[in-house]
């Protein structure tokens, strides 16, 4: 079955004739990204904890599990990305596919195994297996379906704390851009389908998406919203309700949006792994149903 998405490079354009430069580019410049982003993570992460032996933690029930769909997001997306750049070195198609969830995985490995050195957190099971499961995504529709009628997607809103709280959310998420990748309560990861792809016989807009949405609010604390301060003080603000939201949404694919500039198709390519904002509709675990006219 032929590709229905736009990718930066067609494989059937690249005839699976590898081109050694490029072989070398990609392999060099995604060694230098892993090295680069593990310095990174290195000072936004561990600096400051103590090493000590490998161990292993259970974090499965912290922050109504919003981190393990971030792995799951993280591992989808670098496979797919991977695979675009192994795909433009002209290698076989299968390989670029192998080549770029296998090398997902073992990045996200490797974080999950200095996690288990570190004093604050310990190695992750729950982790591992959203990690295997966002790659496992990506790589059996590329070989089941030859396209991704289901996508792994990203959003983040600012959210607005009491000011009574706001400290303690600066001291857990920061205050910078890293929220965006620390504050679960500003965070929302959606599992897109692409309508078309399922009713191929359809006259449905072959870039239009229907996204399910999962996010969480008000968490002060991995398990609760109580803490012990940095004075020894107990502070339980437990009469802060948490809860989570399932949302349904309208998305784009941008890569099926039919373009010829192959620059416009990378920017589309890399752009698509965050949801378009749309119209949404909320339900949760208060009880509650939430219209939006337009959800970030």
């Amino acid at each position: 079955m032929p590709r229905d998405s736009s990718v930066s490079v067609s494989p059937t354009k690249i005839k699976n004739q590898a081109n050694k430069g490029r072989v070398w580019l990609i392999g060099g410049l995604q060694t230098g990204i892993w090295v680069g982003s593990f310095i990174a993570l290195n000072q936004a992460w561990y600096k400051g904890y103590e090493k000590v032996d490998f161990h292993f933690f259970n974090d499965w029930p912290e922050w109504q599990q919003m981190d393990k769909a971030g792995h799951a997001w993280t591992a989808y997306q670098i496979s797919r990305l991977s695979t675009d750049m192994w795909r433009w070195t002209g290698i076989k198609n299968k390989n670029a596919i192998i080549l770029g969830s296998v090398s997902s995985i073992a990045y996200l490995s490797i974080i999950e195994i200095q996690d288990g050195f570190s004093d604050k957190w310990g190695f992750s099971t729950g982790d591992m297996i959203m990690n295997l499961a966002g790659a496992g995504l990506f790589l059996s529709q590329e070989f089941g379906w030859k396209e991704q009628k289901l996508m792994i997607k990203f959003s983040y809103y600012p959210f607005s704390y009491d000011p009574s709280v706001q400290q303690r959310a600066n001291d857990l998420f920061g205050t910078g851009a890293e929220k965006i990748l620390k504050d679960y309560n500003a965070q929302t990861y959606w599992l897109s389908a692409n309508i078309r792809s399922f009713f191929p016989d359809s006259k449905i807009p072959r870039w239009l998406n229907l996204s399910f949405g999962y996010g969480a609010r008000t968490m002060l604390g991995g398990t609760e919203n109580v803490w012990t301060n940095e004075d020894g003080t107990l502070t339980d603000r437990s009469d802060i309700p948490r809860y989570r939201k399932f949302l349904l949404s309208a998305d784009i694919d941008l890569t099926r949006i039919p373009v010829k500039k192959k620059w416009l198709k990378t920017i589309f390519s890399m752009v698509n792994a965050v949801k378009i904002p749309a119209p949404a509709i909320e339900f949760n675990t208060q009880g509650k149903v939430v219209v939006y006219g337009m959800y970030f």
